[in-house]
Order: C-alpha cells, then sequence, then structure tokens
C-alpha cells in the first residue's frame, strides 16, 4: 500500500503505545503527532479539529493519506491495519483464529485495561479525584483478570493465542507491563509468575524498547507523582527514539 499514516496520541498513552509497537513490529512508517488527552487547546484531542477526526476525543486516532480516512480506538486501529496490510503472523487469515484474537481484545476492557484506571492514572493525574473505591475495584478486578492470564491463556503456552506474538499479546503487555519495578512500580506482580515469564519474553519482542521509553524516563512512580513537565519530557524523549527507529 502507499498511503501514509499519523497516529495521534502521546506514547505514555497504553492504547497508543499498542499501536505504536504493532508499527515498529512490522516496519510501518507512520507519523506521531502528539496530542493531549482531555485537552481542548490546539493539539489537545477535545479540540474541534481533533474531534472531526475521532467524535469519541479518545487517542489514539489513525489518519491515512491520500485517502483521508480516520479510524479511533486502539484495537479497531490494530486489527485494521493488520487486515489491510497483510499481516497475518499478528492478525491470522483463520476467521477462528481471529475471533479467539478479538474475544481477548473485548475482554481487554473492562479487565486488563484496569491497570490503568485504577492504579496508574490515579498517581498520573491526581486532579481527577479518583476515589479510593474505584482504584481498590480496579485493583480487585486485574488481580482477576491477571488469575484468568495464568491459568488459562498463558498455562501451556508461551504467549496469549499459542507459540507466537499476536494483537492480543501487544495490547495486553502495554497494560499490564508498565506496572514492572523497571517502568511505574505500580503493582506488585510476583503472585503471578508464569504472567511474569511471559512478561520477560515480550521484552524480546521488536519494538519493546523503542516504544516503552516514556515510561523509562519517567521512572518509579509509586511514591511520588511526577510532575506534569517530567511526563511532557518524557514523551518528547519517546517521540525522538521513534524517529529515530523509523523505517526509511
Amino acid at each position: 500500500m502507499t498511503d501514509q499514516i499519523k497516529i495521534y496520541g502521546v506514547p505514555f498513552s497504553q492504547p497508543v503505545r499498542a499501536v505504536l509497537w504493532l508499527l515498529l513490529l512490522k516496519q510501518q512508517p507512520f507519523e506521531l503527532v502528539l496530542t493531549n488527552p482531555g485537552s481542548k487547546g490546539e493539539m489537545g484531542s477535545r479540540h474541534p479539529n481533533f474531534l472531526a477526526k475521532n467524535p469519541s476525543g479518545t487517542i489514539p486516532c489513525l489518519e491515512e493519506f491520500p485517502s483521508g480516512f480516520t479510524l479511533g480506538e486502539a484495537h479497531a486501529i490494530m486489527t485494521y491495519l493488520s487486515r489491510t496490510r497483510g499481516w497475518t503472523d499478528v492478525y491470522p487469515e483463520s476467521e477462528q483464529k481471529r475471533a479467539k484474537i478479538d474475544s481477548y481484545l473485548h475482554y481487554h476492557h473492562r479487565n486488563i485495561r484496569e491497570a490503568t484506571v485504577g492504579l496508574v492514572a490515579p498517581k498520573i493525574r491526581s486532579d481527577l479525584n479518583i476515589p479510593e473505591a474505584i482504584q481498590s475495584s480496579a485493583a480487585k478486578i486485574l488481580h482477576g483478570a491477571l488469575k484468568t492470564l495464568e491459568a488459562g491463556y498463558l498455562a501451556d503456552q508461551p504467549f496469549l493465542m499459542g507459540d507466537q506474538v499476536t494483537l492480543a499479546d501487544l495490547a495486553a503487555y502495554s497494560e499490564i507491563g508498565q506496572l514492572r519495578p523497571c517502568f511505574t512500580n505500580t503493582f506488585d506482580l510476583s503472585p503471578y509468575p508464569v504472567v511474569c515469564d511471559w512478561l520477560e519474553r515480550m521484552t524480546k519482542v521488536d519494538g519493546h524498547d523503542t516504544v516503552h521509553v516514556a515510561l523509562t524516563e519517567l521512572g518509579d512512580i509509586s511514591v511520588n507523582a511526577p510532575e506534569m513537565e517530567a511526563i511532557k519530557n518524557a514523551n518528547k524523549a519517546a517521540l525522538r527514539a521513534l524517529k529515530l527507529a523509523m523505517p526509511e
């Protein structure tokens, strides 16, 4: 395909990282347009120009040129790109195998996604005043989801869908991996050794280090919440790393 890709978002965003990791893994050129989530400013996700591309006002958002096609929601973007570009290694041609991946991606939203809602977001955005009850509930849901991964998805295979990495792994790691001690250090994953082994395998997947530069830059936030300037600088450092890793 000859079209060009823009992704709107910030590298610290978990869904944005999942999309960027896919693009890096497949050596697909793209341009990342830093877009502030929730902001009504010119480069914000609530600005009218952005809402015209993605009415939900969320990141990431895909825009293709010259067609002008736009699409929101990370999982929709990932499956769309895989289907239209023939990336059958991460999203197999078999409809049954795709259905299994889709099933995980649906499950992800109100289960694994709680890693951000209840554990990372309160540290990053104290201004949101996320109630303690919601944070506790999110941690409980995440524990249940990790047990599901441990005893189900990963019980007898190296990756969520079998012997190789798929879209499900990229989405899952983007949420769970951020909690590790080497990144935000906001959740004890040690009770889940099978999940921890999978996380370690995922660090060997092409593009891992580059797409997680923002987390590496920011470091441990378990005790002290980072200043907004530190978050901005981490996103800028990640943007520089992505440009260096971009295929010609």
